[in-house]
């Protein structure tokens, strides 16, 4: 889906996400509101943009807003919800995946601390997190253990991972 976002300094920009056609009225519907709300976003492009095969460490290195990317769950040989184009990151410096000491991506390491509450970071009183579950989206930082602050995703029913 093609998209219009607000970045950080405010400008219109035109993104673009890989999203499975079952989810797609809901991504189109909740950034069409993002962009309604000025939310800003760092940057919107696939994956793809940053090497290929997709490389994710580069695109959440570069703050990218990004949804499919073929890849396993971290640690796991199970396929992400990013296969599929169920998934979509966002602000993944302001919002970074932890587990056990673990930081992604690592330039990140400064937004731990989610009481430090900044711009661009994700929480409960979040506009992004609150349009996102308002679709039936879940949030990777209401997990326990392991934290993806950047992540949403949708279960899709019927897809083996």
């Amino acid at each position: 889906v093609h998209i219009l976002y607000v970045d950080f300094d405010g400008q219109e920009q035109e993104g673009e996400l890989m999203v499975n056609r079952r989810v797609a009225d809901d991504v189109i519907d909740i950034f069409y509101k993002l962009y309604l709300k000025q939310y800003p976003l760092a940057s919107v492009k696939l994956v793809d943009d940053f090497g290929q095969p997709g490389d994710d460490g580069n695109s959440m290195r570069a703050n990218n807003t990004s949804a499919f990317c073929y890849r396993q769950v971290t640690g796991t040989a199970h396929l992400s919800w990013h296969s599929f184009g169920a998934a979509i990151d966002i602000n993944p410096l302001q919002n970074p995946y932890m587990n056990k000491g673990r930081v992604s991506p690592e330039e990140a390491r400064e937004y731990l601390d989610r009481k430090d509450k900044r711009p661009h970071m994700i929480d409960h009183s979040d506009y992004c997190y609150k349009v996102f579950i308002a679709h039936g989206w879940k949030w990777g930082g209401d997990w326990n253990g392991d934290k993806d602050y950047q992540h949403f995703y949708k279960e899709l029913s019927g897809v083996k991972r």
